[in-house]
């Protein structure tokens, strides 16, 4: 997808770390959803900063956007996948 946007410099820096946070993110949002034992939250500053709205009692929301253009086809169908994976997501009730 990077290849496909045709950015370079620091503009390519940039997406390959949001990847990378994003990354991170599906996979904590994974683990909780799966009930591990161990959830990696230290694995980015992304998910160490979200780590009490997502494991918590907190109330999590996550918009998804979607392309309804034909080229957008598999970046909106990962978006689903994605947004799936959060749907498992069960946070204990605040007392």
């Amino acid at each position: 997808r990077v290849k496909r946007s045709e950015v370079t410099g620091d503009g390519l820096k940039e997406t390959i770390e949001i990847n990378r946070s994003l990354s991170a993110l599906g996979d904590v949002v994974g683990a909780i959803a799966r009930g591990d034992g161990h959830v990696p939250y230290r694995n980015h500053e992304l998910t160490q900063l979200l780590q009490d709205s997502l494991g918590g009692s907190a109330k999590t929301l996550v918009f998804v956007n979607l392309s309804p253009s034909a080229s957008s086809r598999e970046e909106s169908a990962m978006s689903l996948q994605f947004a799936q994976r959060v749907k498992g997501v069960v946070n204990r009730h605040a007392r």
